[in-house]
């Protein structure tokens, strides 16, 4: 089975040792996105609603260099800093940047740093891709 490192300037550059994303056979697996931009390493947004938007454009982003779209993800996975407090907010953001049928997805607490979500994908990659 081949697989293809993903990269592209127009999703933050990996922070740590590992690749954005990732092809293996029909599937793109993304690394952990949040809300930074991707010109300035910065974090963007200080609610849950501006930071789920940000990091949901930068996975767009690295499915974009694949040649895939939001239609292509079957598996989502979130962490939340604080998933009592943000999972209701959160959930209507994800709701509306989500294309129907929805993913299937997985949301968990976690202890993040400076952040208030992080997600990463797997997508379906279309034949030929």
């Amino acid at each position: 089975m081949q697989s293809t490192v993903i990269h592209t300037t127009k999703a933050p550059a990996p922070g740590a040792a590992y690749s954005q994303a990732r092809t293996a056979g029909p599937f793109l697996f993304t690394s952990g996105c949040g809300p930074i931009d991707a010109t300035s390493g910065q974090i963007v947004g200080t609610g849950v609603t501006e930071q789920t938007q940000l990091t949901v454009a930068n996975l767009r982003a690295l499915l974009a260099a694949d040649g895939l779209d939001l239609t292509d993800v079957v598996k989502v996975t979130v962490y939340l800093q604080d998933l009592d407090r943000d999972y209701d907010e959160f959930n209507r953001a994800y709701a509306e940047l989500m294309p129907k049928p929805w993913p299937a997805r997985t949301t968990v607490g976690a202890d993040l740093t400076g952040i208030l979500v992080e997600i990463d994908f797997v997508a379906l990659r279309r034949s030929g891709t």
